[in-house]
């Protein structure tokens, strides 16, 4: 059996920052990642030009991994009920990542990211919305968005207590909605 190479070094040090941060290290600096890694100190310098560099490809593995998410939750044939279950895949990855997704849309890390490396799980819901409403498609994508990132930011904040009917509804009414429109 042939066994996959190892990560890269650069991939290795991405790996710690995210582990630093989801682990609840306040300051994820770049000794620490050097630590994390077993490299020395100044290795990950070779990599990144300083710690904003750094959580800058961290917040990039982010929307990465919501893009995955969002791929993966829609499989319904139906874009309404794709549409559904990609807000809920947006929500819950706020939920299991909050330091990341904070990272991505809060921190600035994710705001120095060019738009187009950014925009994957945006640009899948975007196409289901206008599936749903073309006429509309825009505005629609803006206000789906404006709905699931809230209700994800909600979340975070302590604000809006886990409960899977309610966002389901909440998101299923959006996609009626836009389909009405059509």
């Amino acid at each position: 059996m042939i066994s996959a190479p190892p990560p890269s070094l650069h991939d290795r040090l991405v790996d710690c920052a995210l582990t630093l941060l989801e682990g609840g290290e306040a300051d994820v600096s770049l000794r620490a990642v050097a630590r994390a890694a077993a490299v020395s100190a100044m290795a990950p310098y070779r990599h990144f030009a300083d710690k904003a560099a750094l959580m800058a490809a961290v917040a990039l593995r982010g929307f990465t991994m919501l893009e995955t998410d969002a791929l993966a939750a829609d499989g319904a044939g139906d874009p309404g009920d794709a549409l559904t279950q990609q807000g809920l895949a947006y929500i819950g990855f706020a939920r299991r990542h909050p330091a990341l997704f904070r990272l991505m849309f809060a921190d600035g890390a994710g705001m120095t990211l060019p738009h187009d490396q950014c925009r994957g799980a945006y640009a899948l819901m975007a196409a289901r919305v206008a599936e749903l409403a073309p006429s509309d498609a825009q505005a629609g994508a803006l206000a789906c968005w404006g709905l699931v990132h809230g209700l994800a930011t909600l979340a975070l904040d302590g604000r809006l207590p886990p409960d899977p009917v309610a966002e389901r509804a909440a998101l299923d009414l959006m996609a009626r909605a836009l389909a009405a429109r059509a």
